[in-house]
């Protein structure tokens, strides 16, 4: 991992990667992108680990690519960007994979593969100065890393090509009612409110997280009885979780879970 372009810190059970390229407003470069793919990889492989919190350092959580490396490589990033991309694609999929909640802690300028980032998080909380913009098309080019995947899902095809194709600014606002982020909150409140949300998440059953995360994952990609059958095999290997049996324990004597994540 690259510690100029990916910070990285640990409170109890929860981390926070932060992208710290804040002079360019959080940028994406290859540096970047490849400790981003590293961070992630090794993050779901932690079992003590059952939050992963988002975050871009500065003014922007993340506003795209590098479009002056790309300028600068313009007459040969045909040949030479793919691998950059395909390693941006295993990080989307490390986030989706993961056995664990990951949240978008989301402020400023959100573009191209910000927007991409965010929408594969499973929790985004936005500021109230967040703007989000696809942005790809403004400089002739189609969306990574799973735009195209995940915006028609969650708005619809038709709003997706808009966002897409026209590429408008969405703020904050406007990103909450379409379904873009779970929550808006006061620039100044950000912080408070993200770690807050992150250590109920911490402290929730972590085997019961990661197995809802997978059926929905799979969800428009079955049919019903091959996603009820999942359901239920879940629902057997949840059953002998030491988290299980805590809840169950916890509602018959009316007190509140103590869930260990295991």
């Amino acid at each position: 991992m690259s510690p100029e372009h990916i910070r990285l810190e640990r409170q109890d059970a929860v981390a926070t990667l932060t992208f710290n390229r804040p002079e360019i407003y959080n940028a994406m470069d290859e540096p970047m992108i490849r400790g981003l793919r590293d961070a992630t990889h090794s993050l779901a492989a932690d079992p003590t680990l059952r939050v992963l919190i988002i975050a871009g350092a500065g003014k922007a959580f993340i506003a795209g690519g590098d479009v002056a490396m790309f300028y600068k490589r313009r007459e040969t990033l045909a040949a030479e960007i793919r691998p950059m991309i395909e390693t941006l694609h295993e990080a989307i999929i490390a986030l989706r994979d993961a056995p664990f909640p990951v949240v978008a802690k989301i402020h400023g300028a959100v573009a191209g593969a910000g927007v991409s980032l965010a929408l594969a998080c499973d929790f985004s909380i936005a500021a109230d100065n967040a703007v989000f913009t696809t942005a790809y098309a403004k400089i002739g080019q189609s969306p990574d890393g799973g735009s195209t995947y995940f915006l028609p899902r969650i708005v619809g095809m038709k709003k997706a090509a808009e966002l897409i194709m026209l590429t408008e600014p969405v703020k904050a606002a406007e990103a909450l009612a379409l379904g873009l982020v779970n929550k808006v909150v006061a620039a100044d409140a950000l912080d408070a409110e993200v770690a807050a949300f992150a250590a109920r998440l911490a402290s929730g059953p972590t085997q019961a997280y990661a197995r809802a995360k997978r059926l929905m994952n799979q969800t428009f990609d079955s049919a019903l009885g091959v996603q009820l059958a999942r359901e239920a095999d879940f629902f057997v290997e949840c059953a002998a979780t030491a988290d299980f049996k805590e809840g169950v324990t916890a509602f018959v004597e009316k007190r509140a879970p103590r869930f260990s994540g295991q």
